[in-house]
């Protein structure tokens, strides 16, 4: 069923003739117990069909997975493991590892509930991606443009370019600092990391890129003796795991920097990577189950690493005049070598690492969302001579972020700034149209959400909805309390949503039931159902309720836009 990771599977797909993206391709494969799944396909890159060629094993797609021991869900589990644990590795980046550290230095173990909160956050808003990735085969920017018009995704992909492009230019501050903590000049270090990053992903090769994901994502696990050198003290850590409070007590700064800590571990470009490379992998909805464990596991994996940055930040300020003053990732690298060299020297390398996995996850969701939206080949299963504009827009990204960096005088911390607020922008539109599309029966057929998930992911945009108003309120107006304002905002949609709650109690009668599909379809059936290509959908049929809340979003961006607009030109002009 599976090849060992020394056996180099064939190329797949790179000297084909790809249709027109307009144009649905004609899948031709065998499902499980010989049935034909011939039939026309929404994918649009004829390479995101065919074997599954991950970093630790390969899997035929016509291979029968009815055996269920345990070495048999083992190996496929490894073949399979990569998006969900990239997405999430990557999600601590250089801005996560500031954040985390910040988190350590200001407030002591006081902080750790946070993340612990986030690990459902991370994994309900991750698996419905998932399902969107494995049975559509279309990226999450090319279905928000077709479900929901061209406002809308015009709007989600041009604030995505935007945004990721200015995390990509923090990554690249992140390996500057984690390498001047060496004495290397960030003319070296920050063109040497550009070309490492181009280097990985334009090899043509899904397998090898993966490779050197989980390459970088092992270089990580440097956090576990970092972590007990400092002399982490158990009986705290475990008590503000799980009992919530804030050192010194509620203030405006503590509250901003828990909604940091929300909005750096639970990102908008998330979305959009996660279904792009598990479309790339070839995933298909019999994969799923073990999507969803590799998609658990990063969960945890990107928390317990959240908290070792932040026991290890505690370590290193403690009993200094620089408790409670974080000024950045260096400062503690700096802090640590005050105890030991070797200390500052793994710290500043976690920081590179970090920076190196996020550049490379938020570059690729933007190059697959750009193949997405114009047409284009955009698979890392094909050679460059085969999808130039794919790859060249990911050079390209890099190449100029990099530059930025360099510029001498060039405004960092207004970027920085400017990447906090843009994804508080974003990411309430992300997760709203992440929820309608995952309850479009057009979209997901038998796989659509259950009620209780459709509940529990509603809670959780309300409550990142709230955490994102404040965070870009704050930020245009840093005079204000964020602890009102964050209270304001509660209040607000919890109104709301009680009034939303009542309205649609009162009208469950005129409501359709339960999909017919889903409750009449096999679990066979399931596996091998496939969204058809998009120009065979429905159009979406939108209820008065849910126009009247998509116009109060819509309200609410182009607002928060122009407020940003005008709060970059104060900043910009001193």
């Amino acid at each position: 069923m599976t090849d060992g990771p020394g056996q180099l599977p064939p190329a797949a797909g790179d000297d084909d003739v790809t249709p027109a993206a307009s144009q649905p391709v004609q899948a031709d494969l065998t499902g499980p117990l010989g049935r034909s799944l011939t039939a026309p396909s929404a994918v649009l890159d004829e390479a995101h069909l065919g074997d599954i060629e991950g970093a630790l094993g390969r899997i035929r797609q016509a291979d029968q997975l009815s055996d269920s021991g345990w070495r048999r869900r083992l190996v496929t589990f490894l073949a399979i493991v990569g998006p969900g644990l990239i997405v999430m590795v990557g999600d601590n980046d250089a801005g996560g590892v500031a954040t985390y550290a910040q988190a350590g230095q200001n407030y002591g173990y006081s902080l750790l509930w946070v993340l612990l909160l986030l690990i459902p956050v991370l994994i309900v808003n991750q698996e419905m991606v998932v399902r969107l990735g494995a049975v559509t085969g279309v990226g999450h920017a090319r279905l928000i443009i077709e479900r929901f018009g061209k406002f809308w995704g015009a709007f989600s992909v041009a604030d995505l370019f935007l945004l990721n492009f200015l995390t990509i230019v923090t990554e690249f501050i992140g390996v500057s600092l984690a390498l001047r903590y060496f004495g290397i000049s960030p003319y070296i270090s920050v063109p040497c990391g550009a070309a490492v990053l181009i280097g990985i992903t334009v090899s043509g090769s899904f397998r090898r890129w993966e490779r050197a994901m989980l390459l970088f994502i092992a270089v990580s696990l440097v956090l576990v003796p970092l972590v007990l050198l400092a002399h982490p003290h158990y009986g705290p850590i475990g008590y503000h795991f799980v009992v919530p409070g804030i050192r010194r007590g509620v203030s405006s700064d503590a509250i901003l920097l828990i909604i940091a800590i929300v909005g750096t571990t639970v990102a908008p470009w998330q979305l959009f990577f996660q279904q792009s490379n598990v479309i790339d992998k070839r995933i298909t909805p019999r994969f799923i189950g073990y999507e969803r464990a590799d998609t658990s596991l990063g969960a945890v994996v990107v928390v317990l690493g959240a908290a070792a940055i932040l026991i290890v930040a505690v370590f290193a300020v403690r009993g200094t005049e620089l408790a409670g003053h974080f000024t950045d990732a260096l400062g503690v690298a700096e802090a640590l070598r005050r105890h030991s060299r070797v200390l500052g020297a793994l710290f500043a390398v976690v920081l590179l690492d970090a920076s190196i996995i996020g550049a490379a996850a938020v570059t690729l969701s933007t190059s697959y969302a750009f193949g997405d939206v114009f047409g284009i080949r955009h698979s890392l299963h094909r050679k460059f001579s085969d999808a130039r504009p794919f790859y060249a827009s990911y050079a390209t990204m890099i190449a100029v972020a990099a530059g930025i960096v360099l510029i001498p005088g060039a405004p960092l911390g207004l970027l920085t700034t400017a990447v906090q607020a843009l994804a508080g922008v974003l990411l309430p539109s992300a997760s709203v149209f992440l929820l309608l599309l995952c309850n479009d029966a057009e979209v997901l057929g038998p796989w659509l959400n259950p009620r209780w998930l459709n509940i529990l992911a509603s809670v959780i945009i309300g409550v990142l909805l709230a955490l994102s108003a404040t965070l870009v309120v704050t930020t245009l107006f840093p005079t204000l309390d964020s602890a009102k304002v964050a209270i304001g905002t509660a209040a607000l949609l919890l109104g709301g949503g009680a009034a939303t709650g009542g309205w649609l109690w009162l009208t469950r009668s005129r409501r359709p039931g339960p999909s017919r599909e889903r409750a009449t379809t096999t679990g066979e059936q399931r596996q091998n159902w496939r969204m058809p290509p998009l120009a065979l959908l429905k159009p979406v049929a939108w209820s008065p309720g849910t126009k009247f809340g998509m116009a109060l979003l819509r309200g609410y961006l182009v607002i928060s836009a122009l407020l940003l607009v005008v709060k970059a030109v104060q900043l910009g002009s001193g």
